[in-house]
């Protein structure tokens, strides 16, 4: 087996690995606030992974620049939406979320 397919598996493994994680966070997580953090956070890792490992399995060539360009992308876009999605909860008046203490 090549090192190749070996390496790009483990990007995409991990990478799959945090977007679970990040799904699993939107779904449990109390709150408007923390639930934007793990779908904006871990997902923004998670797809740069797996985009890294699929540049690895393809090599470089025009192929691999144009998935070089998406994960720049993904870090203009993710946290200028996930920032601007926070700011219209708050100035709508939505409180983050607050452990009760009985």
């Amino acid at each position: 087996m090549e090192i190749k397919l070996i390496l790009s598996g483990i990007f995409i493994f991990v990478g799959c690995f945090f977007v679970i994680t990040a799904s699993i966070g939107i779904l449990r997580l109390p709150g408007f606030y923390l639930r934007l953090h793990a779908g904006s956070k871990a997902d923004s890792l998670g797809q740069t992974l797996i985009i890294i490992g699929l540049i690895i399995y393809e090599g470089f060539n025009i192929l691999s620049l144009k998935m070089l360009f998406v994960i720049i992308f993904i870090y203009i876009a993710n946290p200028t939406a996930a920032h601007a999605i926070a700011k219209a909860a708050w100035v709508e008046g939505l409180k983050p979320w607050r452990k009760r203490n009985d």
